[in-house]
C-alpha cells in the first residue's frame, strides 16, 4: 500500500503553476496521480503526446478551449478527459488558482515540465 500526502512530495514547476506529483512510474501502478495548481490569469497551451489525462477540479474556476474553439467552464466538480492526446489551451480565471487532482496514462516520471512560448502548444 502506497499512502502519501500533498506535503511528503515536492511540487514541480510545470510551467504556469505547481504540481504534486502523488504518484509516479517508479511507484510501479502505470499511472500517475497528481495535484495540481494552475496560478490565476494564465493560459496555458498543452498537449500531451504521450500520454492521456483526465482533470478533475477540486478549487477555482477557469476553462478549457479545444483547438476547434471550443469552451468548456471547469469548476468543482467537473471532470475533463483528454482521451484523443488533445491539443488544448487550460486559462485559469483571473481572480483565484485552479487547482486540479490530474491521472496521467502511462505514468509520469516526475520530473517533466512544460516549456511555455506565446503561439506554441508546449508537450511531453
Amino acid at each position: 500500500m502506497i499512502v502519501r500526502t500533498v506535503e511528503d512530495v515536492v511540487p514541480v514547476e510545470w510551467g504556469n503553476g505547481l504540481s504534486h506529483r502523488l504518484l509516479v512510474a517508479s511507484d510501479g501502478l502505470g499511472y500517475s496521480m497528481t495535484d495540481t495548481l494552475v496560478r490565476a490569469g494564465t493560459s496555458s497551451l498543452l498537449e500531451y503526446k504521450s500520454h492521456l489525462e483526465a482533470c478533475y477540479c477540486v478549487g477555482g474556476r477557469g476553462k478549457v478551449v479545444t483547438q476547434d474553439g471550443a469552451e468548456h467552464v471547469i469548476e468543482p466538480g467537473v471532470l475533463y478527459a483528454l482521451d484523443e492526446n488533445d491539443a488544448h489551451v487550460l486559462i485559469a480565471g483571473e481572480d483565484q488558482d485552479l487547482r486540479l487532482i490530474c491521472v496521467f496514462l502511462p505514468a509520469l516520471q516526475g520530473h517533466e515540465s512544460h516549456k511555455l512560448r506565446d503561439g506554441e502548444f508546449s508537450y511531453y
